[in-house]
């Protein structure tokens, strides 16, 4: 009856929560009557994936200081697995030190943590940072860069080669807006507190204080982040994001003219995200949102919860429907291991598949003791399918009424015997 009540109360929840969120669709928005002073742009929201914007998001463009990004998540997969330490001492090679460029000015043999070379990336844009931390953690720039172009296979980089892992022109080097905001969003997914480092406004290091060279820091409180670049070849890149009001967007410009065109129009795609587009959350992680019974446990249920939040990202004047169906069984058996995995959420919007969202275990769930796995097993046969107890119970009374009425017919033919040979 408890697990009933629960799943009666799960089903009105979901129901008025559809409701609540009509205003969450999926549909395509129409296409912005604004262009962007750049050679190619798009927008994309930091928490769905969702492309609000793009303009020539195809072509093919050197990357430049763009790069950085992907030597920036290499370096912290290497800390998040145990392979590197924020604390690692980094010797700076005689190639490290020559390369040219924007540096954080490093010098030959010089000790650096990790930690420093990584602000040295970040805010200062240094060429023989990214050579260092190429060399700590590979070997070698080239061994590293292989492991970059690995890493871009992984993401889905179909339009993106790098060749080396600071951005300086070589021949032959390539990416797309598409791929730098997918592997923006990708790098900010799994690497949320990156923006700590690169919201810093300047850096000090060997006694030279140098700005960050993303300059909408200074303008916009809510844009933390995340990559400047230029190179001749390809003119001025700006990889910008900001959050605000429980969202984030994360605006990619690529072949402006100058800084200030860059900044200008990355800035204008960032305000277009977040005053025309809302994104919900559909499923918070770690909410319960529902209760399983577990056959032949010490407990009668576990309760079931989102292993990850679920968000849609939809114009503000749309509607849609959101429709969020759980899968589960009608039962487990003990024992249940804490963070299990057991069913899902499947999520629709406007009837089309949006998401499915795994479901794991709050606690774990240990086996009862034989006499109650006996006793909840009679039980379990007369309130689940195919409910064995009642079908016995049924044909134990059917045998049994039969059984009578065979006596009874018995006895009257054996009366009637008797009165005869009287």
């Amino acid at each position: 009856m408890k697990f009933l009540f629960k799943s009666l109360f799960l089903v009105i929840a979901i129901s008025c929560f559809s409701l609540l969120h009509a205003s969450a669709a999926p549909a395509p928005p129409a296409a912005p009557s604004f262009q962007v002073t750049a050679r190619s742009a798009l927008l994309i929201n930091g928490l769905t994936g969702k492309i609000v914007f793009e303009q020539n998001a195809d072509d093919k463009i050197p990357p430049a200081s763009l790069i950085k990004i992907m030597t920036l998540y290499l370096i912290y997969d290497a800390i998040d697995s145990g392979n590197a330490k924020i604390t690692d001492m980094v010797t700076i090679s005689q190639r490290a030190w020559k390369f040219g460029g924007s540096q954080m000015y490093l010098e030959v043999n010089m000790q650096v943590t990790l930690a420093d070379i990584i602000k040295g990336i970040v805010v200062v844009s240094g060429n023989d940072a990214c050579v260092a931390a190429a060399e700590h953690l590979s070997g070698t720039e080239e061994v590293f860069v292989e492991k970059m172009n690995k890493k871009a296979a992984e993401l889905g980089l179909t339009s993106s080669l790098f060749k080396n892992c600071h951005g300086l022109p070589v021949d032959g080097q390539y990416t797309t807006a598409r791929d730098m905001a997918t592997l923006a969003y990708n790098y900010l997914t799994h690497h949320p507190h990156a923006t700590d480092i690169h919201s810093i406004k300047e850096f000090t290091f060997n006694n030279i204080t140098q700005q960050n060279r993303n300059k909408l820091l200074w303008r916009d409180a809510s844009v933390d982040g995340l990559k400047t670049g230029w190179i001749r070849e390809s003119g001025y890149h700006l990889i910008a994001t900001a959050h605000k009001d429980n969202d984030r967007y994360i605006a990619v410009v690529m072949g402006a003219k100058n800084h200030t065109i860059r900044e200008e129009e990355a800035l204008k795609l960032l305000n277009y995200g977040f005053r025309n587009f809302k994104t919900s959350e559909l499923v918070q992680k770690g909410k319960p949102v529902a209760a399983l019974p577990v056959w032949n446990g010490i407990e009668e249920e576990v309760t079931l919860a989102a292993v990850e939040s679920s968000f849609v990202t939809a114009p503000r004047d749309q509607a849609g429907a959101v429709q969020i169906q759980q899968d589960v069984p009608a039962g487990i058996f003990a024992p249940v291991a804490k963070d299990q995995r057991i069913g899902s959420l499947k999520i629709m919007v406007d009837g089309k598949p949006y998401a499915e969202i795994p479901l794991a275990a709050l606690a774990a769930v240990d086996k009862t003791g034989f006499v109650k796995q006996v006793l909840q097993t009679i039980g379990r046969s007369f309130t689940a399918a195919p409910y064995w107890g009642i079908i016995a119970v049924v044909l134990i009374v059917i045998l049994f009424f039969v059984g009578v009425s065979r006596t009874k017919g018995s006895g009257g033919k054996k009366k009637k015997d008797s009165s005869l040979v009287s």
